[in-house]
């Protein structure tokens, strides 16, 4: 690559354009993307949409454990040495996806430093998210986990308030995601209807005030003691 190449790079460009090594697909609602056991040789950027990523055990239960939107990327673990996929992704709605080859985004990744800062905030925030996750499955009841999960798709935080969340997403999937049964997640839901945290009829509004959910009685994580101090309770 060229220094005049090089100057010339527009990370924007990269993940919405077709060229060497990436090609866009639409797909509609409902589609596989990939299979769990499937080769992976590429990683993919969302345009736009949204698409669940699954796993299933080998008695076939399936377990859902991320759902991500416009901005995400996935696939990532062929970077890492992953001959296989170890999930399945299947969009849930009509969804614009870049596909990169493996030996373009390695490419990338050691020629552009914007694209590399973009994809190293990436896997940052995921693992950031995969932590939390783990602290709110381990520490905080069903309700909170639901709560905390409901807020996230709606992407609280990133703006001035939660979106709407305009896909529909069964009782059955909040269930998986959270560690609980359907019927539990029916309960939470009809009440936070009740009192008025979110609306929904085919999509999901959020309002702020479900926060107090997950900000009441929360469990403490406490620092550790230096040595030789204690806590005061």
């Amino acid at each position: 690559m060229t220094d005049s190449e090089k100057a010339s790079f527009n990370v924007t460009d990269f993940l919405t354009k077709v060229g060497e090594g990436r090609c866009m697909q639409s797909y509609p609602k409902s589609s596989l993307v990939f299979l769990q056991g499937s080769p992976a040789d590429s990683v993919f950027y969302i345009q736009s949409g949204k698409v669940k990523i699954a796993v299933v055990s080998e008695q076939g239960r399936e377990a859902v454990i991320a759902i991500l939107g416009v901005g995400d990327f996935f696939g990532e673990g062929c970077l890492a040495g992953q001959a296989v996929r170890m999930a399945t992704v299947t969009t849930m709605a009509e969804s614009v996806i870049l596909r990169l080859d493996k030996a373009a985004v390695v490419r990338t990744l050691n020629d552009e430093p914007t694209f590399s800062t973009l994809f190293i905030s990436h896997l940052l925030s995921r693992n950031i998210r995969t932590e939390e996750d783990l602290v709110d499955q381990l520490f905080n009841s069903s309700e909170k986990r639901l709560a905390r999960l409901l807020l996230l798709l709606a992407k609280f935080g990133k703006d001035e308030k939660p979106e709407p969340i305009l896909y529909k997403i069964s009782h059955e999937t909040l269930a998986e995601m959270i560690g609980t049964t359907r019927s539990r997640v029916s309960f939470f839901m009809n009440k936070f209807r009740k009192l008025g945290f979110i609306d929904y009829n085919g999509t999901i509004e959020v309002h702020n005030s479900l926060l107090n959910v997950v900000l009441l009685d929360n469990p403490h994580i406490r620092n550790r003691p230096a040595k030789g101090e204690h806590n005061e309770e």
